[in-house]
């Protein structure tokens, strides 16, 4: 199985500034050739950039020291150093760039190919001939650059998607992604297929959504139990989660509301989105014991399926159509 990270922690460095230059004009018959060092040169930046062509953060090392380069030393006659190359790092849509030690937001990249600057090269240092002046003819001093800070930054990944589907271990969430979109993720008769979150994307009549498949969670989820808290930060920028419950399981309801309840306990903005209830696997019971299990969800929508013979998919297609007309209308007047 592929790596996938979503945190990171790594070390960058924007470019120290260049060594200002101490130089004096020397040209044959010229006797008294003033000062002619140049200055240093600027550092490079360091930037950063959303990329559709990452998926994660696996292609960071802790270890490694991400550095734009210094600025180039001043030279005589009054040349510039070169300015040092700038650093970009690409990363994935979504990715969230915090100061390590103070925890403060540097950038949050959800619009492809911007550039963010996180650090900003030293300034190249002056050559002697900015120093000479009329009482100082002949400066023997140049200044060093100025040094960029290192520093530590944490990289996180929060996936951005319309839809998110949410449910215990073995729910059906990506038998359900794999009939609804292109993607194909591992499926199996097990707890915890999934254990990287996945993305597909669904064509409907009206528009084109991207869904996320979150790892299962479970009881405890937010406090670290299982895969959930690794996972729970993708559902975060969802406009509509799907909260999938396997209809062969017992306990319909406290299902539900435990799913609910681990949104609410990592966030509780969580459960302001618009959802649709998805009772899956109905293909493996007959219709009466259909009947007698979501007799509690009366007073509640909901929408029973079978990823396997596809019944009612594209009913649930037309209830995800309506639920995203109304939230992006929702958007569209907030702005």
């Amino acid at each position: 199985m592929a790596k996938f990270t979503d945190s990171i922690t790594i070390n960058i460095k924007a470019g120290d500034g260049g060594q200002g230059a101490v130089s004096f004009h020397r040209e044959k018959y010229v006797p008294k050739g003033g000062p002619d060092g140049g200055d240093g040169g600027k550092g490079g930046n360091v930037y950063v950039v959303a990329d559709r062509r990452y998926y994660n953060l696996s292609h960071f090392f802790k270890n490694k020291p991400y550095y734009a380069k210094r600025g180039g030393q001043g030279m005589s006659q009054n040349r510039h150093g070169a300015n040092g190359e700038d650093l970009i790092i690409k990363v994935p849509l979504g990715t969230q760039v915090i100061d390590a030690q103070t925890g403060d937001m540097l950038a949050d990249l959800i619009q492809e190919d911007v550039k963010v600057m996180i650090a900003e090269g030293g300034i190249g240092g002056k050559g002697n001939a900015f120093f000479k002046s009329s009482t100082h003819q002949s400066p023997m001093m140049a200044q060093d650059g100025m040094p960029a800070t290192e520093q530590a930054v944490t990289l996180n990944l929060k996936l951005i998607a319309d839809i998110g589907l949410v449910g215990l271990p073995n729910a059906g969430k990506s038998s359900l992604l794999s009939v609804l979109t292109n993607a194909k993720p591992k499926i199996a008769d097990y707890p915890f297929t999934t254990l990287i979150p996945n993305l597909g994307m669904l064509n409907t009549p009206k528009a084109i959504y991207s869904i996320a498949d979150i790892p299962g969670i479970i009881e405890g989820a937010h406090k670290g139990h299982g895969l959930g808290l690794s996972f729970l930060q993708h559902i975060e920028r969802v406009k509509v989660i799907l909260f999938l419950v396997d209809i062969t399981g017992d306990e319909l309801l406290y299902t539900l509301e435990l799913l609910k309840s681990e949104l609410a306990n990592y966030n509780e903005i969580l459960l302001t989105r618009p959802f649709i209830i998805v009772f899956t696997k109905i293909d493996l019971i007959d219709e009466s014991e259909i009947e007698a299990k979501i007799k509690d969800f009366n007073n509640i929508d909901y929408i029973c399926i079978s990823s396997i013979d596809k019944t009612n998919i594209d009913k649930l297609k037309t209830s995800i159509d309506k639920l995203m007309d109304v939230e992006n209308e929702n958007i569209e007047r907030c702005e």
